[in-house]
């Protein structure tokens, strides 16, 4: 098994220089602390920013051996202009409050994506530096979006995965990002896209929907020939740790002194100082309870723990100063000289200092308006052994979709959530012990240990699924060399069979069907390859039999219609294969014509017994995507269990008889050629990945297009293959002699022949 490749914003490490000394630590945030036993595993790296606010010629020495290296820490240099505009700019300054449905806090001014860009560029050629075959990549959260697609460019076959540790919000939401396609596409990079709850799922799947036109498979979103999977895997704690450390004799004196110290029952709450987490609505509640319930003054206390967070950003710091404002009005309004409501700490607390916290709370109150997950109502659950105390939970956070024996509450309503901190301060031991009881079993068995192993589980079994991309023939390193070494092996075969599809790979797809018709530069193409020496040329597409009749009856060409339900040899009569009639014709017609009525531009193609819905001319995309997946829907419960296929393809959904495609057509084809023909055969989509699968090993198969493919080399573009015919036909120079089609004459080529 390969190496696993952590890819953060940040190291697990935080870094300091004691005069000439470099200083490494390690951190305590929560990505460090889940992802610790993956990174210990031998060979594993971790690629980061290293936190040092240095410019990046000051920060040469990061690449050096030690201690990075033995550690097996790869930093990752940030100038300041670049944690300014890549960090607090764009990833804090505009992701973080849009994944957070808080569309307010997005600044006027335009974000600086360029940087957020060129540091993901930066990150995704760090690690395409050290991957190795069978290594896999793990990529966490929002300030690296766009990695995925960038290392896919690099390395096709790689496998990789991506956690969102954020809520991903409503597709509404985060359409008002202006680089939302762009984000959307550098996710897709993936095999594996993981969230924390199935609401973040489905708002991503509606994203792409809305934004992209792609309709969901069930699990997995089709894209450029790949599925990408999107799961759900909620992330947990370390359960044993907290446990333990609970128990330890230093924790238990902690939490007596923190119990005792007043002699007031304890409330709770532990965030970053963050404007998600909830904190002012929270003191808000607080305060109700305390106007509200009277009996409660002097025998309550509040003490929220506030971890100093990006402090440096402006939005931050006014959000501080209103907590401030708020703490001061409590404590002067219901305070007394030997009470104090709010006891406010704006710091951190050792491992043992918090645990301690915990086992004392009687009521611990997570209650943000928006977020991820959120492990600290998760730890509090791990370090309550006594299986005491309560919990008050956001319905908006993460673990609230786990956590059902909280008492949840909306953050928003502050009358309600005074209520529910009541109910808790006032609960019976019995009920008390109950929830928490089951609390811990739900935690215990969705532990950080389980959180690592099912989402890398996921992604393994991804690449496995999928056929990863071939390596190209050794000899063929450039357009130039596929056309010499085509030529050469032609020119030694006794016999060439050439396999064509049409739309897609020898003339470009066109918004309708029936304006996608041969220009004179590829009939011109195909005279020439019929009439080269010991060749047969045979075109495989899905079009029906009567338009491949128009087009290419007189070119001397073999005809494959409709995937191969009808053929016809060069100058012959068409032959029908011998399938099953289409069962429900009328039916799929009807739900076709109904989902085009709905759908202004959209095809109903009617083949011989068969019918296909192109939708390319469909606009808005998310309302042709809306419109393919209840047709899809609805032909599949129509058709199961009967004798026909639903084949989805690019921009067109098709049914046909079961028992049709390109790779049964083919191996008709090799029965009948001579012995030792050298096979190519060209494709662009899914239906030519059949007619690849079906030739022998030593046939050329070659993909038009970037998607992956099992094909053995690939060419770009229709040009660049009509260039390759073109080189087979006896012309190798061309490139060189092309002359531009006048305007609107079919794809754009127009060969001088010589």
């Amino acid at each position: 098994m390969g190496r696993t490749l952590i890819v953060a914003n940040r190291l697990p490490v935080t870094a300091r220089r004691r005069g000439e000394e470099l200083v490494l630590e390690p951190s305590a945030g929560g990505l460090a602390t889940g992802l610790k036993a993956v990174h210990e595993r031998a060979g594993s790296l971790w690629f980061g920013w290293s936190g040092l606010p240095e410019d990046r010629n000051a920060d040469a020495d990061l690449g050096s051996e030690e201690p990075w290296a033995s550690l097996r820490l790869v930093p990752i240099p940030l100038s300041r202009a670049e944690v300014a505009g890549y960090y607090r700019g764009y990833s804090n300054g505009i992701v973080w409050p849009v994944f957070h449905s808080l569309l307010g806090r997005i600044p006027l001014a335009p974000g600086p994506w360029a940087e957020y860009e060129r540091v993901n560029r930066r990150f995704a050629d760090a690690v395409h530096a050290r991957l190795a075959r069978g290594d896999l990549v793990w990529v966490h959260d929002y300030h690296l979006m766009r990695v995925p697609a960038l290392l896919r460019q690099r390395a096709p076959g790689a496998s990789i995965g991506f956690f969102l540790h954020i809520p991903f919000p409503p597709a509404e939401i985060f359409a008002a990002l202006p680089e939302r396609e762009l984000i959307l596409e550098g996710l897709l990079g993936a095999d594996v896209i993981g969230f924390h709850t199935a609401g973040y799922r489905d708002n991503f799947c509606a994203a792409l929907t809305r934004l992209l036109g792609l309709v969901p498979q069930g699990a997995t979103i089709p894209y450029r020939g790949r599925a990408v999977r999107v799961g759900v895997f909620p992330m947990g704690v370390d359960f044993e740790r907290f446990s333990r450390r609970s128990e330890s004799a230093e924790v238990q004196r902690l939490s007596g002194e923190y119990a005792a110290g007043s002699g007031a029952k304890l409330i709770l709450g532990v965030d970053r100082l963050d404007y998600t987490k909830g904190i002012p609505r929270r003191f808000l509640a607080f305060e109700r309870l305390l106007a509200t319930h009277p009996e409660l003054r002097e025998r309550v206390r509040l003490v929220q723990l506030a971890v100093p967070s990006r402090s440096e950003v402006p939005a931050y710091r006014r959000f501080r100063q209103q907590i401030d404002a708020l703490v001061g009005r409590i404590n002067g309004t219901f305070g007394t000289p030997s009470w104090t409501p709010v006891h406010y700490l704006v710091r951190s607390l050792s491992d043992d200092e918090l645990i301690g916290l915990y086992r004392a709370t009687d009521v611990m109150l997570v209650t943000p308006v928006r977020d991820g997950m959120n492990l600290v109502a998760k730890e509090f659950v791990a370090s309550r052994v006594d299986e005491d105390g309560v919990l008050v939970l956001s319905e908006f956070a993460g673990a609230a979709d786990e956590l059902r024996e909280a008492l949840h509450v909306n953050p928003y309503d502050v009358d309600r959530t005074a209520s529910a901190i009541h109910r808790a301060l006032t609960m019976e031991p019995a009920e008390r012990q109950a929830r928490m009881q089951a609390l811990r079993q739900r935690v215990a068995a969705s532990d950080t240990r389980r959180w690592t192993r099912s989402f890398l589980s996921a992604v393994r079994a991804a690449a496995v699924r999928e056929p990863r991309q071939p390596a190209p023939l050794p000899a063929i390193t450039s357009t130039a060399v596929l056309r010499a070494t085509v030529q050469e092996h032609a020119a030694a075969a006794t016999h060439l069979v050439l396999l064509l599809d049409y739309d897609g790979t020898v003339v470009p797809f066109a918004p309708a069907p029936s304006l996608a018709r041969p220009d004179p530069g590829l009939l011109a193409l195909l005279d020439a390859l019929v009439h080269r020496p010991r060749t047969e040329v045979h075109i495989l597409s899905g079009r029906d039999r009567d338009t491949l009749e128009a087009w290419f009856g007189s070119v001397g060409v073999a005809l494959h219609a409709e995937h191969g339900l009808w053929s016809r040899p060069a100058g012959g009569e068409w032959v029908q294969a011998a399938v099953e009639p289409l069962p429900h014709r009328e039916e799929i017609l009807a739900l076709m014509e109904q989902a085009a009525s709905r759908a202004p531009g959209a095809v109903v193609e009617r083949k011989s017994v068969g019918f296909a819905w192109h939708y390319r001319m469909v606009e808005p995309p998310r309302l042709a995507a809306a419109e393919t997946r209840k047709l899809r829907a609805a032909l599949g419960r129509l058709l199961r269990r009967s004798g026909a296929d639903l084949l989805p393809g690019d921009h067109v959904l098709e049914v046909r008889p079961r028992g049709v495609d390109k790779g049964v057509v083919a191996r008709r084809i090799l029965t009948q050629a001579p012995p030792g023909a050298l096979i190519i055969a060209l494709g662009d989509d899914v239906t030519d990945e059949q007619l690849f699968a079906a030739l022998p090993p030593e046939a050329l198969t070659i993909h038009v297009g970037r998607t992956p493919t099992q094909a053995r080399v690939r060419v770009d573009s229709v040009d660049e293959a009509r260039d390759l015919l073109w080189a087979l036909a006896g012309h190798p120079d061309l490139s060189a002699s092309l002359e531009a089609e006048p305007e609107g004459a079919g794809a754009g080529l127009a060969p001088r022949l010589p």
